[in-house]
């Protein structure tokens, strides 16, 4: 099957999922729930939980269930996705091509919408029948870790806002970028390896992939605000050096941050070398992932 053919099969197996998984537009908090499927369902790339459900087959053919518990990574992306657009943080109005939650249905109800997904992401984790108790535990440490404050999604957030108009310093930016978007994608390949009962070397090379793939990410972000347009992205562009963000192109310069993004590629996938022809698929997403336009 061609990459392409893969990647649609795939997201549709997780929009199934997700479909699932959350409230229907008609359960009461109505609108609540609509601004939630609002959100969740707005055409994402659904590249972290590809990660995870590749990262579990990587290890072991015996994986079934792993598409639910990688929608409770996308329910938590997807909750940090509303909040950072929130006027409060970055004043977005557009995300994937439509309006943000908070123009559509309020503040309030974005936050709330956000609020719900988080929780709703652990009850995900928590109540996963294919796997035991220990493991259950150890995937919500996972993901509280990476979505958390002490270098996580949080952090990462914190360290954005407060380097806003600061001199863009290397050490600055990574301390930002692998927190912010780093940790999550990390912890989507371990949260697929814990799964599907990887071992400390398999995790540890996952992790490593993770790591890599999930700088590459937030490299190829950057230059896409400055290289793309409004339409192909679905959102504003230029809005980092608007802000005085710290940025890659910021720091390095473009051509410089598109070799970063190639290296961090080729480490990816130098880090899945132990696994062989297992990991092809995780491969071809860390070449998606840099070669994307938007």
């Amino acid at each position: 099957m061609r990459f392409s053919e893969y990647l649609a099969a795939q997201r549709q197996r997780i929009e199934t999922e997700l479909h699932g998984i959350l409230p229907s537009e008609a359960t009461p908090p109505e609108v609540l729930h609509q601004a939630m499927r609002y959100s969740v369902f707005a055409g994402g790339k659904r590249i972290r939980p590809l990660l995870c459900v590749e990262a579990a087959r990587v290890i072991s053919e015996e994986v079934a269930g792993i598409e639910r518990a990688a929608c409770a990574v996308e329910l938590v992306h997807t909750y940090s996705l509303i909040h950072d657009d929130l006027p409060a943080l970055d004043n977005d109005d557009f995300r994937r091509g439509r309006l943000t939650c908070h123009k559509v249905f309020g503040e309030a109800m974005a936050i709330l919408a956000g609020d719900a997904l988080l929780t709703l992401a652990f009850e995900v984790l928590a109540n996963l029948p294919c796997v035991d108790s220990e493991r259950r535990a150890r995937m919500m440490g996972e993901l509280a870790a990476a979505a958390g404050s002490c270098g996580g999604m949080i952090a990462g957030q914190v360290a954005d806002l407060e380097g806003e108009g600061k001199p863009p310093e290397p050490g600055r930016l990574e301390t930002i970028h692998r927190a912010k978007t780093g940790a999550l994608i990390r912890a989507s390949v371990r949260i697929g390896g814990i799964y599907a009962g990887a071992d400390g070397e398999q995790l540890a090379a996952l992790s490593s992939y993770g790591e890599h793939v999930g700088l590459a990410f937030q490299i190829v972000d950057d230059l896409l605000d400055v290289e793309a347009t409004s339409e192909t992205l679905g959102k504003t562009t230029g809005k980092d050096a608007a802000r005085k963000k710290i940025t890659f192109p910021a720091v390095y310069g473009i051509q410089r941050s598109h070799e970063l993004a190639e290296a961090e590629r080729r480490a990816a996938r130098q880090a899945l070398e132990c696994f062989g022809n297992r990991a092809v698929r995780l491969a071809e997403l860390a070449d998606f992932i840099v070669y994307r336009r938007a």
